[in-house]
């Protein structure tokens, strides 16, 4: 599946999985040079699809003018 089309969970558990058979010892060069290219790719969709729902997330605060939209900060 695409990693556009997973879920963020799904990605997110998925490079686990991959964390996981890289640091183990039956993994071969050339199966670990996947992983690790499938982990690059998924960890660059999960950050971009985090930017992109850092920028949806807003807070609404009362105002003395109506309602205005501050940037959410964790």
């Amino acid at each position: 599946m695409p990693e556009k089309e997973q879920s963020v969970e799904k990605a997110l558990a998925r490079l686990e999985q991959i964390v996981k058979s890289l640091e183990g010892d039956d993994v071969s060069l050339e199966e670990s040079l996947k992983l690790f290219e499938e982990g690059v790719r998924l960890a660059d969709t999960l950050k971009k699809r985090l930017e992109e729902g850092e920028l949806r997330v807003k807070k609404v605060l009362e105002s003395t003018e109506g309602f205005r939209l501050d940037d959410f900060e964790i």
